[in-house]
């Protein structure tokens, strides 16, 4: 059976490599390593090849061939994902896709504030690339370097700016997808209100890749925000967090653009991993707060921020503060926040949530959840941190340091499942903005009611019917009878 699965793969890569030409396609497992290994590198796998189409009909092409030889497709746009999504499972049978190539910006329109982009264009390069016309896209994410916006789209990604913003499925017009039977829905208008019928570029919003592949992408555009206000608060807890958060809400309206939450262990975390940045607040309060609004035109940000800043700490809502002077200072506020991120990875393997309540239960929430890893896997660090204004919190876990691999790995089990439990108590989410990938697809199953599972069945059947379509993410779909 080995020998028959390695001679069909040997000829899958022959066909491969004869229609679609040895530039698009690499079989070598040292050039498909890259795109088969998760971003944090703990989970590695294989595939029958690695696909790199320049342009949309190249993309249309693969697609026709792979379903002709009866290869399934994984798409992949930057692999930053933080839940198996885009990282091949059964060698056997898969390809990736990967958009990497796909990276021009067909067309920024100031005056329609609009821009069309490649599924494959990084974030930062299109962020940079619309500032220079006056614009702003206001998605914004720790992984911004490095992730392609057709993934931000497929995985409806969230970040610091949902308050003010929403999720990216707010920030797009319209769509162009490439189908599992290979042809290709063109539907990149710009226009802002258009309402005939079913709005089909939803259906692939948030849907993994598992119903096409996005290839291009038109998106809303703001005035550039020239003015931002950036200050870390000291609080007495995530209730005086969220106190503040309403306070803000209402005296800072819609111009507040980020209000994040941290614990005191999120400056020795940064620390760990960026040695020399600098803490210019001392990091022995309960909670701390990350603050940004912005604007631009005739509102004066900095007064808004000194006059709302000096009403809450009167008050003693806030115990202590700093105010970003430059944006140097400001950057360095916002390297606590990502550092914390990179602190935990260099800590080895834990567990890594994404989860959402209401934002009245947001304390309650998280003061239960920790308690119940604590009981369950004592000697473990709780590490909470998130989106106040969205209900989302990162409830991670680092297993105890002397932990070897294998209990690791247990504790991880048990802290999810204890983190889940309380959850569910909460009628929350499973998953606030990162996706369901593959990593979640078990608690996602559990989870569904029997007619949502009925409506997203029939809907994977009625347009990808041969399962093609980055199998195993999201559901396990039954084959269509």
């Amino acid at each position: 059976m080995i020998h028959e699965t390695t001679a069909s793969m040997a000829e899958w890569r022959v066909k491969l490599r004869s229609r679609l030409g040895d530039d698009i396609v690499l079989s070598e497992s040292a050039d498909m390593l890259p795109y088969c290994r998760d971003w944090h590198g703990d989970v590695t796998s294989n595939a029958v090849a690695v696909l790199r189409p320049r342009s949309t009909e190249q993309v249309a092409q693969a697609v026709k061939l792979c379903s002709e030889l009866g290869l399934s497709i994984v798409p992949q746009g930057g692999n930053t994902g933080l839940v198996l999504g885009a990282v091949p499972d059964a060698d056997a049978n898969q390809v990736v896709l990967s958009l990497e190539r796909m990276n021009r910006i067909r067309q920024i329109d100031a005056d329609d504030f609009s821009a069309v982009v490649e599924a494959g264009c990084i974030l930062s390069e299109l962020k940079d690339a619309i500032a220079e016309k006056g614009m702003f896209f206001p998605l914004a994410l720790g992984a911004q370097g490095t992730c392609r916006i057709g993934g931000n789209v497929s995985t409806n990604a969230g970040g610091i700016n949902v308050l003010r913003y929403g999720m990216t499925r707010e920030l797009i017009f319209g769509l162009e997808v490439v189908l599992p039977d290979g042809s290709i829905f063109d539907g990149l208008s710009t226009l802002r209100k258009d309402n005939r019928g079913i709005d089909l570029k939803q259906l692939f919003i948030g849907a993994e890749g598992t119903l096409g592949i996005i290839t291009a992408v038109s998106v809303k555009l703001t005035p550039y925000p020239d003015q931002v206000a950036t200050a870390l608060l000291g609080l007495a807890s995530l209730d005086d967090a969220i106190k503040l958060f309403r306070r803000a809400r209402r005296d800072c309206c819609d111009l507040m653009s980020a209000f994040e939450f941290m614990p005191p262990l999120a400056f020795t975390l940064a620390k760990e991993a960026m040695p020399d940045l600098p803490i210019p607040i001392a990091a022995d309060y309960p909670a701390y707060v990350l603050m940004e609004i912005s604007g631009s035109g005739l509102v004066d940000i900095d007064d808004l921020m000194g006059r709302f800043l000096e009403a809450v700490m009167e008050e003693g809502i806030v115990l202590d503060g700093t105010l970003a002077a430059s944006q140097t200072q400001a950057r360095n506020l916002w390297l606590i926040r990502e550092g914390m991120n990179e602190g935990q990875a260099k800590r080895g393997m834990h567990l890594r949530t994404d989860v959402s309540v209401k934002l009245s239960q947001l304390a309650d929430f998280v003061a239960e959840a920790e308690r119940a890893v604590a009981e369950a896997v004592p000697g473990s660090t709780c590490v909470s941190y998130g989106h106040v204004g969205d209900g989302n919190v990162h409830l991670n876990v680092l297993p105890a340091a002397e932990a070897e691999p294998e209990q690791r790995l247990e504790q991880i089990y048990v802290a999810k499942g204890a983190i889940n439990a309380v959850l569910d108590r909460y009628q929350g989410s499973i998953s606030a903005e990162h996706g369901i990938g593959r990593l979640k697809r078990g608690d996602f199953e559990a989870r569904l009611s029997p007619v949502r599972r009925h409506l997203l069945t029939a809907l994977k059947q009625a347009i990808d019917p041969g399962m093609v379509m980055n199998p195993g993410c999201q559901l396990n779909f039954p084959a269509n009878s």
